[in-house]
């Protein structure tokens, strides 16, 4: 009787840690969050990367798209606030029941830093690993060759932006007015900011924010190093422009956010939760290859 029950309990044990393996070992859901003048399907990009890694990895992978039509998707990007992006894409997510267990995210570009705002500002989903393409966390100063838009277009939003950025006006009606950082006025971006100030804790230290990203295993951030779009480069790391000047740059530990932790990311780091990766090329011009070598880890 007494062997009977010793193997009775032995084999619960086997199952239950033969389950819990499964589950560990189960991979995620990825969700991607395109960038400007992209949208959530172009075949040529994110349909095209979806339609990659669902084939690669074998997994759901849902391509964040904001509004009701591509056409709409693609104006989001300049023309709906991140704020109310953010808000719509927390409830999308919070009731897809294929992403309840957990996901991984992939953002490009501006979506980088949308994704990052969404784990701090909503903690109904859970979110694995972050992975940020190209995203600007410190922000932009200069708009060069900004993608899907002529050059005119181009010269036009970033004159706006330097006389205007902080208007009410102009940061209700641009996207990139809301990350617009003018290492020049400091505290005038830090008062205006509708969106990058507040997520960042420029003016206030929201202690929701820190804790919510502090639960993300990794957040990987990816610089391209030839980046002829994203001014200064360093923002994709982190780092920026020097306070008073647009010349020098420095990196995410020479900042204050980062020395007064005002975001959690020292500790982060001491976690060994930041990783750092870098890859050669311009704005978001990587092959499957390099997704294969370096992204890999993180999504399977």
């Amino acid at each position: 009787m007494a062997q009977t029950r010793l193997s009775m309990i032995i084999c619960c044990v086997a199952i239950c840690l033969l389950n819990a393996h499964k589950v560990h070992s189960e991979k995620l859901p990825i969700v991607l969050w395109h960038g400007m003048g992209d949208t959530c399907c172009f075949p040529f990009s994110l349909g095209g990367v979806r339609k990659f890694l669902e084939s690669e990895i074998g997994v759901y992978v849902k391509s964040v798209e904001i509004g009701n039509s591509i056409a709409e998707d693609f104006k989001s990007g300049y023309l709906v606030h991140p704020n109310q992006q953010i808000e719509m894409v927390c409830a999308e997510l919070s009731n897809d029941a294929k992403l309840n267990n957990g996901f991984n995210a992939i953002g490009f570009s501006q979506g980088g830093q949308f994704l990052r705002g969404l784990v701090q500002r909503c903690p109904t989903v859970r979110i694995n690993n972050l992975i940020t393409l190209g995203g600007q966390h410190q922000g932009v100063f200069g708009l060069p060759n900004c993608p899907s838009l002529s050059s005119r277009t181009c010269e036009r939003f970033r004159q706006l932006l330097n006389y205007a950025a902080y208007t009410e006006l102009m940061q209700n009606f641009l996207v990139q007015a809301t990350y617009w950082h003018d290492p020049l006025n400091e505290e005038k971006y830090k008062n205006s900011s509708s969106f990058l100030a507040d997520i960042n804790n420029e003016r206030f230290i929201n202690q929701s924010y820190v804790e919510n990203l502090q639960k993300l295993n990794k957040f990987i951030m990816v610089q391209f190093n030839k980046d002829t779009i994203v001014q200064p480069l360093e923002s994709q790391w982190f780092g920026y422009y020097k306070p008073g000047q647009d010349k020098e740059t420095q990196g995410l530990k020479e900042t204050e956010l980062f020395i007064e932790d005002r975001l959690g990311l020292k500790k982060m780091d001491n976690e060994n939760k930041l990783v750092f990766l870098q890859c050669e090329g311009n704005h978001l011009q990587f092959t499957k290859e390099w997704l294969r070598e370096n992204l890999f880890i993180y999504l399977t």
